[in-house]
């Protein structure tokens, strides 16, 4: 197999409205991790108990769970910026205000309202970015992956450093930097346009009479229970000041971000997301149990809580990926729904861990956590056949082409309750195609193994143009038919999902390409065009990509030389594999052309 490789777009020159947006994504994911370190601080300096501080998680999460329900209904009505602008701006308000406040009671309040911003703007931060991001969606990904690995590991340290000072500091310091972002994004975020479609207010509610949905939410709900307790409840016993819990808490925030971005999509390409989840689920409850009956002994609280940053980063990135294999429903509205039940346990969990501790001893609350976790097993294993399904279900089925229409799901292809990760083919069979895309036998395209169609894998971006003409140059040229096939992405970040495009996106976005061969084509070009849903990384698309082509015996497979360069990267084990199976004489595998990237 042989590559093409052109110039690539670097990610990180940007607009200054991605700038402005992704620097206030840092501030929002040092969020949690800001406040932690100066917990013992409040409980002294303002003499309440550990379960009373604890509210701070509780009001904050609470009403960020409570207001999952409305952002999307919201965000479809007045838009992104305005909903983005909405969110910093309450942030600022009411993080200063903490910061002001005299008693925990007055800083609980606050800290409700902080909540509320914080949904408005996690709901809508990333697609700001996606739209305004030069090089697509792939170079939004890696911004927006940046700012979650740098505000989830420096949070801990500022609010360390802030937190040494005076317990004000981390409040003050986030309506500071919140502030800047608010001015920026006022300044050089353009207007964004509307969503087409309106979210309905009720639509995250009806979501969850999905039996997958619910099952991953009550799951994510346990994980959170466990997760939050530790995080809320284990500052305490750690006897530690602000200053060296912003560091430990560092150490277990740059474990988070790494195995959530990198660590996460490789277990579960290799074992699967069912069998990591019950594996770190039981890690979890091991980590908890050694806290729960360490709990005298600081240096074992130390480094328990620091190793959790694996398995919780692991977690976040997993409980969200099985989530949108198994929803059959929009991503957003899945997203909202399963966030609203996730965050009801990660608001209550601290207040009850305080309340347990107070009740009996601090090694009871955390062997409830403990509990939590390994409760999330039996109730994942309930969903464990629909995300098994799901997943199964990555292998390309294709079904009669001139059953389809386009903006309609093929027969075969949709069934209740799972999230179908396949090929969607679209349109009618064009002459000289089977249904499976090879070529008829006895037609003029006929030929042997790896004589079938030049496949054009493109996505939504500027250069998908430039890709198709290219394979549509290549298919001429070597006269065999061509194949478009859209790859509609869903990129899971740590705890939220999105995709660049609707489904009826996709598909006339195919149809668009077809339309255009087929004015210009007078020498009649076979061809016809497939979507591609994927759920997961771009190694995900691969694999289905790369089994199309050995299926069909594709000669070629063109695609854009992406400034990320995953995909190319995946696709060349991911045809290894798919060929491997064949007989020698049938075993070479397509070439695979780059367009140059110059978007």
């Amino acid at each position: 197999m042989s590559a093409s490789h052109g110039t690539k777009t670097n990610p990180f020159k940007q607009p200054g409205a991605v700038w402005a947006v992704a620097f206030a994504c840092v501030i929002s994911f040092m969020g949690i991790g800001l406040v932690d370190p100066i917990l013992p601080a409040l409980a002294s300096s303002l003499h309440a108990t550990p379960s009373d501080v604890s509210l701070l998680f509780t009001s904050y999460l609470v009403v960020t769970a409570v207001a999952m329900l409305v952002v999307g209904w919201v965000s479809s009505r007045i838009g992104s910026k305005l909903t983005l602008i909405l969110g910093l701006f309450l942030i600022v308000v009411f993080a200063a205000l903490a910061g002001t406040s005299g008693s925990i009671g007055g800083i609980v309040g606050f800290r409700a309202g902080w909540g509320l911003g914080n949904a408005l703007f996690i709901a809508t931060s990333l697609a700001v970015i996606v739209a305004s991001a030069k090089g697509g969606f792939s170079g939004a990904i890696i911004l927006y992956e940046t700012a979650l690995g740098i505000g989830i590991a420096v949070g801990p340290l500022l609010g360390g450093e802030l937190g040494s000072i005076s317990w004000r500091g981390p409040f003050y310091g986030v309506a500071v930097l919140m502030g800047i972002a608010l001015v920026a994004t006022l300044l050089f975020v353009p207007k964004q346009p509307k969503p087409a479609k309106k979210t309905s207010l009720a639509a995250p509610l009806l979501a969850l009479r999905h039996r997958g949905l619910l099952i991953m939410g009550i799951m994510a709900l346990l994980y959170n229970w466990g997760f939050f307790t530790m995080l809320g409840y284990a500052p305490y016993p750690m006897k530690l000041d602000a200053h060296e819990l912003g560091l430990v808490f560092t150490g277990w925030g740059v474990l988070v971000a790494l195995f959530a971005v990198v660590f996460a999509p490789r277990l579960q390409r290799r074992f699967g997301t069912a069998p990591v989840l019950y594996v770190n689920m039981l890690c979890l409850g091991i980590v908890m149990a050694v806290i729960a009956f360490g709990v005298t002994t600081p240096a074992v609280v130390i480094v328990a809580v620091i190793m959790s940053g694996a398995f919780i980063g692991i977690n976040n990135t997993l409980t969200t990926q099985a989530v949108m294999l198994v929803a059959p429903i929009d991503r957003s509205v899945a997203s909202s729904a399963y966030g609203f039940v996730r965050f009801i346990g990660s608001g209550l969990a601290p207040f009850a861990a305080g309340k347990i501790a107070e009740a009996s001893n601090q090694s009871v609350a955390f062997l409830v956590g403990a509990l939590a976790f390994l409760l999330a097993i039996p109730v994942l294993a309930a969903g464990h056949r629909l995300v098994a399904a799901a997943e199964r279900e990555a292998e390309p089925e294709v079904v009669e082409p001139k059953a389809v229409q386009p903006g309609i799901a093929p027969p075969g292809i949709a069934r209740p309750g799972i999230a179908q990760p396949t090929l969607e083919p679209l349109g009618p069979a064009s002459a000289g195609l089977t249904p499976s895309g090879s070529a008829v036998s006895g037609s003029p395209l006929s030929g042997p193994p790896l004589s079938g169609p030049v496949v054009a894998a493109v996505s939504a971006n500027a250069a998908a143009a430039a890709v198709v003409d290219r394979a549509a140059a290549l298919a001429r040229a070597q006269q065999a038919p061509l194949e478009i096939v859209h790859v509609r992405e869903t990129e899971v970040l740590e705890e939220l999902a999105i995709s660049p495009e609707s489904e009826d996106e996709a598909r006339a976005a195919v149809a668009a390409h077809l339309d255009r061969l087929g004015d210009g084509a007078p020498d009649g070009l076979a061809s016809r065009g497939l979507v591609l849903h994927s759920v997961g990384d771009r190694a995900a698309a691969a694999d289905i990509l790369a089994r199309h082509a050995a299926e069909v015996g594709a000669r070629a497979i063109v695609l854009r030389d992406s400034a990320r360069g995953t995909v190319v990267k995946h696709l060349e084990p991911s045809l290894r594999a798919a060929f491997s199976g064949m007989p020698p004489s049938e075993a070479g595998r397509p070439e695979v052309v780059l367009v140059p990237d110059e978007i």
